[in-house]
């Protein structure tokens, strides 16, 4: 028998009300942030405008649109569109390439007709493929496989990444110039100069985009004069000396007034997070549900890293073939539109979280510990049950729904409370337990009504397969309805 606790009860858990960070399904019901709400986007009336793709999902809906002049498979040896694959693609492409590009702007600006793309017409029923999400800030995996005859997309195994874009490339360098100059000197610079200090990471930028693996010319960085200038008044002498004092041999000084660093030198700053991209890659491909992939398709800004993509072709060793969308960069924006477009072409997809609610249950002697009794008007309950709808990475269906019925704990209870709870543990008995967080709250007031029935009864919702999870409680003897007035970005 479960029971709904009033308001004080479900609430005795020691629970941190935090979001999920990770990808995946993100939101109880459409309850929009202000901003989109400003900007003119969407009302309250009608919020279901907007919606939420997902970046893997989306670079993996673009992908199925390729045609063969749209991308560089890495695997073959043949030149495509007038240049090698093994050119990095974006910012190292030959001028050939990119005058390839350009004339072929219009034909690959955007694909929304219904087409398949003759790369997408060699996958068969059943066949399995990578999307490996690069951007700035983190690295994102998924896992799809093929269900024909539609051509729908399946959620192999629940995305998964870590905090391995390219911006670790940055954090790397800035160790190397506290190592050259001192912590405090950057940490100041960056406090009295914050503007000078971007355009060092910036002209840092461009230089990051030429790093090859099989470069031999050195690299030039241009220092802002404001960082020579207070490097001399902060340390009482010039860059150029600190550079000769430094134990750093391969950064060098420009009479130009420039860092000149040997392309080994560049190459070890990408290596740390290179490093754990790669050992990621490993373990997924691991995984029982990872074996047999056709495909690899390297997105976001970071693909275009030339270091990147030979370390991911020297992980694989041949196993899949590895396709770089040549527009690499737009590849997430783009296919986010395509899901606009049709949001049902992911059928299935993984949970990311267990999901449940927090309620009360008759207490079982031996079975629940002594120090969640609860006695109340001479019956003896559990409290913090955790209810669970949905556990982490069990798959589920566009729009399925889980309904659970429960009464409240009093009979005259005027408001019923229902706090949803979230977890990364695919096993939760109790909301207190370490790692469960509050994320959402249904609250039905049923003031004023009578059920006609010996115990009222509450019904709990949660639709789930969309990007979003949508909650409802409804009381059965009234009708009244009430969904989840949540929104994870506001936690």
């Amino acid at each position: 028998e479960v029971t709904l606790g009033s308001t004080l009860e479900v609430r005795r858990g020691s629970v941190k009300g935090l979001v999920p960070s990770n990808g995946g399904m993100r939101r109880l019901n459409h309850v929009v942030p202000s901003s989109p709400l400003q900007a003119g986007l969407v009302s309250r009336e009608n919020p279901e405008q907007l919606i939420i793709a997902l970046e893997p999902e989306a670079a993996s809906i673009y992908c199925r649109k390729l045609r063969l002049h749209q991308m560089v498979d890495l695997g073959t040896q043949t030149t495509q569109n007038g240049f090698s694959p093994n050119e990095n693609v974006g910012g190292g492409m030959s001028p050939a390439a990119k005058d390839h590009v350009r004339r072929n702007r219009q034909s690959r600006t955007f694909l929304v007709e219904n087409v398949i793309g003759e790369l997408w017409s060699e996958l068969e029923e059943g066949d399995r493929y990578v999307v490996m999400d690069c951007g700035g800030g983190t690295v994102d995996l998924t896992v799809h496989q093929i269900r024909l005859p539609e051509g729908h997309l399946k959620e192999l195994y629940k995305a998964s990444g870590g905090p391995y874009g390219s911006i670790g490339v940055d954090y790397e360098f800035e160790k190397l110039l506290c190592k050259i100059f001192g912590q405090d000197f950057i940490d100041q610079f960056k406090l009295k100069r914050p503007a000078a200090w971007v355009d060092l990471m910036i002209a840092f930028e461009s230089r990051k985009r030429a790093a090859a693996p099989d470069r031999t010319n050195p690299l030039n960085i241009n220092l802002p004069f404001s960082f020579i200038d207070y490097y001399k008044k902060f340390r009482g002498h010039s860059v150029e000396h600190a550079l000769r004092k430094s134990n750093v041999d391969f950064v060098k000084w420009s009479s130009q007034g420039m860092l000149r660093m040997t392309p080994d030198a560049m190459n070890m700053l990408f290596k740390p997070t290179v490093d754990h991209i790669i050992q990621h890659l490993t373990e997924l491909f691991e995984k029982p549900e990872v074996s047999n992939i056709k495909f690899l398709f390297l997105v976001g800004g970071f693909a275009e890293s030339a270091l990147l993509q030979q370390a991911v072709q020297n992980m694989l060793q041949g196993r899949s073939r590895i396709i770089i969308p040549h527009d690499v960069g737009l590849t997430i924006l783009k296919g986010a539109v395509l899901f606009g477009l049709d949001p049902s072409v992911i059928k299935v997809r993984r949970s990311p979280l267990t999901y449940g609610v927090g309620v009360l249950n008759r207490f079982v002697e031996g079975k629940h510990p002594p120090e969640k009794l609860l006695l109340k008007d001479g019956t003896r309950w559990c409290t913090d049950v955790f209810d669970t709808f949905i556990a982490a990475d069990q798959s589920v269906a566009l729009g399925e729904m889980v309904k659970r019925s429960y009464t409240p704990a009093k009979p005259a209870q005027q408001v019923i409370v229902i706090h949803v709870y979230c977890s990364e543990k695919e096993s939760v008995g109790f909301i207190s337990e370490p790692g469960v967080r509050k994320c959402g709250t249904l609250r039905l007031d049923v003031s004023g009504t009578e059920s006609t029935a010996p115990r009222r009864e509450i019904q709990t919702l949660m639709q789930f397969g969309d990007t979003e999870i949508r909650a409802m409680a409804v009381d059965v003897s009234t009708g009244r309805t009430v969904k989840a007035g949540i929104d994870f970005l506001s936690h």
